[in-house]
């Protein structure tokens, strides 16, 4: 295909016409894969998206899919956060289980999907577990927003408090298990959340460990659901939980053999609150765009 170019004698020389790019005569031109969404938000915002930096611990049921929609979205650069590999369990909810996949780390099959969808986008994806340890450097500078979809207790806290006392903005995503009912899921201020466990877990928690103040609290985006916790069905039986099949389950640091109790889970709620947290740093960056 030709695009022709007029000049004041008439058309001038055809070039080609590069389908990389929708969007000619500007400074940074807009690539063709996010032109939807250009017509949606904005050029200026696709620039905005595309300088942002957005790190995501945990690429499960949640957070594979919130890297999922930051990637669609445009996001420039992406660190992406797991120690585990794929296990056969994670199949009905996880983004990259897929047949051939199995005992593969999670954090390089995210990689290698990024760059799929967008090869312009920086990539950082350590196959590392979260913790005091390791928190300056996966936490190194500089960071726009942070999402948390860490099913750690003790790790979430941690990154939690050191995200506010930085005052790196940070999403964290609460209960996802043990719901059916995606049309309960709601985004709120972390001091506003009620009804699931883990979120009033992680509010007295703050409160005794970090000293955190309410103040503070305020200041952590949640993702949570207000719907009931289900219990597991009494009439199912597993072998997982008393005897871990998951590739690297005997790791020291989280097995399902140490879990009192495993909630089920669906994809059609964890994905949803991995979407959520997504849909709010974009939002978020698309309104700073406009200022």
């Amino acid at each position: 295909m030709q695009e022709s170019i007029e000049t004041a004698e008439g058309p001038a020389e055809q070039k080609p016409f590069d389908p990389e790019f929708a969007v000619r005569g500007r400074r940074k031109p807009v690539p063709a894969r996010f032109d939807r969404l250009a017509r949606l938000v904005g050029a200026p915002a696709i620039d905005r998206l595309a300088e942002s930096h957005v790190a995501i611990f945990g690429l499960g049921g949640v957070g594979s899919y919130a890297v999922e929609g930051l990637a669609r979205s445009g996001v420039g650069h992406l660190r992406m956060v797991d120690f585990d590999d794929v296990c056969i369990t994670n199949f009905n909810r996880q983004l990259h289980a897929l047949q051939g996949t199995v005992g593969t780390s999670k954090s390089l099959l995210m990689e290698q999907r990024v760059q799929s969808i967008n090869p312009r986008c920086r990539i950082e994806a350590p196959q590392m577990f979260y913790d005091a340890e390791t928190s300056e450097s996966l936490l190194e500078a500089p960071l726009d927003f942070v999402i948390d979809a860490v099913d750690n207790v003790t790790a979430k806290l941690h990154l939690l408090a050191t995200c506010v006392r930085r005052e790196i903005p940070v999403i964290s995503c609460l209960g996802a298990a043990a719901k059916l009912d995606p049309s309960r899921i709601r985004v709120v201020p972390l001091t506003e959340t009620h009804t699931d466990p883990l979120s009033q877990a992680v509010r007295r928690n703050l409160r005794r460990k970090y000293q955190m103040t309410d103040e503070e609290m305020s200041r952590i985006t949640a993702v949570f659901s207000d719907e009931p916790p289900r219990d597991p069905d009494p009439n199912y039986t597993s072998e997982c939980g008393f005897e871990c099949i998951c590739p690297n389950g005997q790791n020291g640091v989280h097995s399902c053999e140490a879990r009192r109790l495993i909630y089920g889970s669906s994809v059609l709620v964890t994905s949803v609150f991995g979407m959520l947290a997504a849909a709010n740093i974009v939002q978020q960056i698309v309104r700073d765009s406009a200022e």
